[in-house]
């Protein structure tokens, strides 16, 4: 499940490396090129709220392998695609279909409830890898091949992918029987019933929208005086990343010994101690090194604690808890990379930096106000 999570949720990473490959391939300026990623990133934002909660709806194992099986083809259609207007619509459809690592979270926490943060934690973990390694992969195989290459072995893993989930995974009875209207009501009305998930949600806005205010300026100070690194060197602080990613698991088996507020206050601190570190020593590579591995381990433990967490409610209704959450937190993602964009054009690195502050500071907060509720 963890693979299957981490393989689909590439798919909408894979093309930021390429992006330049692809505005020479059909002769658009790189600007227009960009919207790919866009239309990437809103397919699944759509994906989370418009289909995603189905899953309470439908057995979710035939859901995952719909999704997928639909994912598969349109991989194949951009690994062939002609104009940039199909590309366009073919990222759209990639984004959305994508969200199966959504069906397949909430179905791990729901097979097993005395481990359920073990669970979503090693999840998480496969997702955040397919995350953080995809740029990586995507760009080695643009390099030596061809950018449609990329889609097209993405295409062959989704479909191995698919014989595992059909041959490994049980089937789930739905646990909704009301109409598709009501259900996506229903995921809105989540907020309301459980001040926890209102909390929670907040709290993975705020880590998510300073994670990727980090990631999407990083590549400009990294480019620029006096590091000057080509896209290579900087793909390799992916790889830091990905080390944080993989302790996500031992914060999920906090959750399960009853201590959320404990392993979310470690892991504030952590991002906090990460953004002072960048702040004080904004050329040192020894330094963003270690400010890369904490800073991931704290977003991660916190989105792993927090997922763990909002589980615990409703058993019934975990798609569209997922749904509610999820949607907040890639808000928060989309907010953050607008501001640290925005930060970086009117002060550089040092305005970044200030605002990474305060996105961490406001978190630690939310963090103590739930501790002393």
């Amino acid at each position: 499940m963890s693979i299957t999570a981490g393989v689909c949720v590439a798919n909408i990473y894979y093309n930021q490396p390429i992006l330049k490959d692809i505005a020479h391939q059909f002769n658009v300026p790189e600007s227009k090129a960009g919207i790919i990623s866009v239309l990437a990133q809103a397919g699944y934002g759509l994906g989370l709220f418009f289909l995603t909660p189905l899953g309470d709806k439908a057995d979710r194992k035939k859901l995952i392998l719909a999704f997928m099986g639909m994912l598969v083809a349109v991989l194949v259609g951009t690994t062939f695609v002609q104009n940039f207007f199909w590309l366009s619509i073919f990222s759209l459809l990639t984004g959305l279909l994508s969200v199966a690592a959504q069906v397949i979270l909430p179905m791990a926490a729901g097979m097993d409830a005395k481990n359920r943060g073990r669970n979503v934690g090693i999840i998480f973990t496969g997702i955040l890898v397919g995350i953080l390694a995809a740029r990586v992969f995507s760009g080695f195989i643009a390099e030596w091949l061809n950018w449609r290459w990329v889609y097209g072995i993405s295409a062959a893993m989704v479909l191995a992918c698919m014989a595992m989930v059909q041959f490994s995974l049980p089937n789930v009875k739905a646990g909704f029987s009301g109409h598709y209207g009501k259900l996506l009501v229903s995921s809105l009305i989540q907020l309301k019933r459980f001040s926890v998930l209102r909390r929670t949600a907040l709290l993975g806005a705020l880590m998510f929208g300073l994670f990727c205010s980090f990631w999407t300026t990083l590549t400009f100070h990294l480019s620029g005086e006096p590091f000057n690194y080509g896209t290579d060197i900087i793909g390799l602080f992916g790889f830091v990343a990905i080390g944080g990613a993989l302790l996500a698991p031992v914060f999920g088996k906090l959750a399960d010994k009853g201590n959320p507020t404990r392993a979310q206050l470690f892991a504030g601190l952590m991002v906090l101690i990460s953004i002072i570190l960048i702040k004080v020593f904004p050329h040192s590579v020894t330094g963003l090194v270690i400010s890369v591995f904490l800073l991931d381990v704290g977003v991660q433990a916190t989105q792993v604690t927090n997922v763990a967490t909002i589980y615990t409610l409703d058993a019934t209704a975990h798609s569209r808890i997922n749904t509610a959450y999820m949607t907040s937190y890639f808000i928060g993602g989309a907010l953050g990379s607008f501001i640290g964009i925005q930060c970086w054009g009117a002060g550089g690195w040092n305005l970044v930096t200030w605002q990474l502050l305060v996105w961490s500071v406001f978190a630690l907060v939310v963090v103590l106000f739930r501790r002393n509720k």
